[in-house]
């Protein structure tokens, strides 16, 4: 097929077999999705995992042309043509990464094997028109974030709802890593065209197995507009997790684990 886009994204690749494509959100790199997904697939041979930096994010870039979400999804298009060609696949995207994972879904039906979304947004692109609940901490850890810089104590207390030595560990390797070197002059430009074009549930319901992960406690995406998705995916797993915000990978890491597992099982024994 003919190029969308003249990116060329960087990717981490692990394993072999089955591939597994997997979606950052927006601002972090491949890390974050590295970070909560390696864990899954430790104990399930047969799996080529595929973690992508977005343009603009990580060490991808984003030239001029690229100046929408649109463009973005272009992007991704291309790198499952030249990387995947026409070979079924599972998808995972996480928060806006899920936004470009359902899009994925619409396009390719019947090459996507599963889907998986990790508190992705829902129904309402922008933050203003999302229903989310007010930001929690339930469990906080003054002396820990007095312990660390300024910034990173900044950054991790807005989004976290459990504040642990771990939950920060993860939070600095597969998180705040990203956050560093995005290109936030070229997501700027994207940000003004963040709307895709088509709504990615305008297709045909999806009727492969799906999961749904949302936090109880996320104020960024929460978990009410995700509901609404399921009459467009038929098999789908909804779990909204407490003591979770929007880094619920991290803060409920083995519940995150035990349902992603179920859900590559799932799809497995579909094939």
């Amino acid at each position: 097929m003919p190029r969308r886009t003249s990116v060329a994204l960087n990717v981490v690749e692990r394993g072999v077999g089955t591939p597994v494509l997997a979606l950052h959100g927006w601002t972090p790199d491949h890390r974050l999705m590295l970070g909560c997904l390696e864990p899954v697939f430790a104990g399930r041979p047969g799996y080529r995992r595929l973690y992508p930096d977005l343009p603009a994010m990580g060490a991808s870039p984003a030239p001029p042309s690229i100046a929408s979400s649109d463009d973005v999804l272009g992007a991704v298009q291309d790198f499952v043509d030249d990387t995947l060609g026409d070979t079924p696949f599972l998808l995972v995207g996480e928060s806006y990464g899920g936004y470009l994972a359902r899009a994925l879904v619409r396009s390719r039906p019947e090459q996507v094997l599963g889907l998986a979304l990790i508190c992705p947004v829902g129904t309402a692109l922008e933050h203003s028109e999302r229903r989310v609940p007010e930001r929690q901490v339930l469990r906080p850890d003054p002396e820990l974030l007095a312990s660390i810089d300024a910034q990173t104590a900044e950054e991790f207390a807005d989004l976290s709802v459990v504040q642990t030595p771990e939950t920060l560990r993860r939070f600095r390797e597969e998180v705040l890593a990203g956050l560093d070197v995005a290109d936030t002059e070229a997501m700027a430009r994207i940000r003004q065209r963040w709307a895709l074009s088509e709504n990615p549930e305008g297709g045909t319901p999806f009727t492969r197995p799906t999961l749904i992960l949302t936090g109880r406690q996320d104020h960024a995406t929460g978990y009410l507009d995700q509901f609404a998705l399921l009459p467009h995916y038929s098999r789908a797993t909804f779990a909204v997790l407490d003591l979770a915000g929007h880094n619920l990978q991290i803060e409920q890491p083995a519940l995150f684990d035990a349902l992603m597992g179920e859900w590559v099982d799932r799809v497995a024994t579909e094939l």
